[in-house]
């Protein structure tokens, strides 16, 4: 007889996602903002910090956010042919 084995799923390690912080650059399209992330890395030969900069396309379900905007967004199933990130919380707006 074969036996049934249960394996226990850790919810934790399902539901850990990618979490990036970014500036609103375009709200354009609707329901939709692009952010640009920088990140910081030293230069392989010479050490030197430098920056390199990657454009999400996060969704934004109440067309709240706006250019200049700093949110933080978080990885999601697909939406769009572009969109696998969703806005989470705004974290800072420009007066």
């Amino acid at each position: 007889m074969s036996e049934i084995k249960e394996v226990e799923v850790n919810e934790g390690d399902r539901r850990r996602r990618k979490v990036r912080v970014g500036v609103v650059i375009s709200d354009k399209p609707d329901k939709t903002v692009t952010v640009t992330v920088e990140r910081k890395l030293a230069h392989p030969l010479y050490g030197k910090q430098v920056s390199r900069t990657t454009k999400y396309h996060a969704h934004d379900e109440n067309n709240e956010y706006r250019v200049g905007d700093t949110v933080r967004i978080m990885e999601t199933r697909p939406l769009s042919k572009t969109k696998r990130w969703r806005v989470t919380e705004l974290i800072e707006r420009p007066a």
